[in-house]
């Protein structure tokens, strides 16, 4: 204390602190939590840290009890440094989204739907079912119409359908897709033609020299309808080795389980459909399609999200967890309707049935959401590389061949120095590249 000078002025000195000093330099309440999984990019951390600490102290102040100087009970402990935030350079996404919009995901949805259908109307039609063979050949046709509209309205211009088929790219999802449909409709076609001409009579319209075409009608709608059959797990399939074959990394990573749950998806919407249009006698195929359809789906959805690992978090995330979340419910609550209860009603069938149809949507949504915001953020593309660049380095450092994938980290493009999109990383060589 120097000459002159009051208690106060030393309380004054005691309390003041240096500009940019920490303000808890000794950590008396315990070490500062950090998350270990994650590592932002430059300019990302350390943002609003004043405010944070005022958060963390109750707005500056320690509150005291009857205690005296003790904290109150019951605080919770928050960190003085924000979450870090992954950006990039000038704002740029590092993955760019598809510039698809709602008609994708609708097509999505009606191609498999038509491909269920198909399957089952084969099957009502070798077992004598006629109204459900009928509905689910007349279902198939409609869908198919409308994923094709929907695909035309995305293109542009239908011409470009045309154009697809000038190649034949085995190596091409978009190519194989394009002929698998082409192959699957004119079966489809006619066997929904053949329904819809029987339905409304057409013979007595035409005139006595035209009737033949009815009769040519009714003997190809088996054939053609067991061709539709033979191709309908390629037709509700193929949409998803489309998405997956992307550099979308929620599509990416779940290549090797999207596929069936599209499948299996396709599967509970046409049977639950099926449920809603055809009488309950003839609905026993459709239910049982519908029972295996929607048990596909949530156990290889539940497996999917967890191989997907970190990826797997756009799948819970904002309007894509919420799409998500109601196609699981709706999924399970109408297959266990169509198990145990659609076949004593048929408001019950109806209800179980409708609940497939939208969990289905649901599905096709959420899937393509998904995709779509983990190619916005960064982190999904990021965090992924990060992993497999260090489970690179970890296999190099135990002798490990490098084209062998450990078994903890799901295969996929490898991530070199320089191809990691994350300024951050070090990118001096490892002593063994040398």
């Amino acid at each position: 204390m120097t000459p002159g000078s009051s208690d106060r002025d030393v309380d004054n000195q005691i309390g003041q602190q240096k500009t940019g000093q920490a303000a808890n330099p000794t950590h008396e309440d315990g070490p500062r939590l950090r998350d270990e999984g994650i590592r932002a990019v430059p300019g990302t951390e350390g943002q609003a840290s004043a405010t944070a600490t005022a958060r963390r102290t109750g707005g500056g102040g320690r509150g005291k009890g009857k205690g005296g100087g003790r904290r109150r009970k019951g605080r919770a402990e928050e960190l003085m440094v924000p979450d870090a935030t992954f950006t990039t350079y000038y704002g740029r996404q590092v993955v760019k989204a598809t510039p698809w919009e709602a008609d994708i995901p609708f097509y999505l949805f009606a191609g498999g739907l038509a491909g269920g259908s198909s399957l089952l109307a084969a099957g009502a039609d070798l077992s004598g079912r006629p109204h459900l063979r009928r509905n689910a050949r007349i279902t198939a046709v409609l869908a198919l119409s409308a994923s094709g509209l929907a695909l035309v309205h995305d293109l542009g211009r239908p011409e470009r359908f045309y154009n697809m088929l000038r190649v034949f790219k085995p190596t091409s999802p978009m190519s194989m897709g394009t002929w698998i449909l082409t192959a699957y409709a004119p079966g489809s076609v006619v066997a929904g033609a053949a329904e819809v001409a029987r339905l409304l009579d057409v013979e007595k319209f035409l005139p006595a020299r035209l009737r033949f075409l009815t009769s040519l009608l009714d003997w190809a709608a088996r054939p053609g309808g067991l061709e539709a059959a033979l191709l309908a797990p390629a037709v509700a399939s193929y949409t998803a080795v489309l998405l997956t074959d992307t550099s979308t990394p929620a599509w990416h990573e779940a290549h090797r389980e999207l596929p069936f749950v599209f499948v299996g998806s396709a599967a509970a919407a046409s049977g639950g459909l099926a449920m809603v249009t055809s009488p309950l006698v003839e609905t026993g195929p459709a239910r049982l399609l519908a029972v295996i359809g929607a048990t596909v789906e949530l156990v290889v959805e539940h497996q999917m999200e967890k191989s997907m690992g970190f990826t797997a978090g756009a799948l819970h995330e904002g309007t894509p967890g919420r799409l998500m979340r109601a196609s699981k419910i709706l999924t399970a609550v109408g297959g266990a309707g169509a198990l145990l209860l659609g076949r004593r009603h048929r408001a019950y069938a109806v209800a179980s049935g409708l609940a497939l149809v939208a969990g289905s949507v649901c599905t096709r949504f959420g899937v393509f959401e998904a995709g779509q915001e983990s190619a916005r953020d960064p982190k999904y593309t990021v965090v992924p590389q990060r992993e497999r660049l260090d489970a690179r380095r970890a296999a190099e450092a135990a002798g490990v061949p490098t084209g062998a994938a450990p078994t903890s980290v799901r295969p996929g493009p490898p991530a070199d120095d320089s191809q990691t999109t994350d300024p951050t990383v070090d990118h001096t060589p490892h002593p063994q590249e040398n």
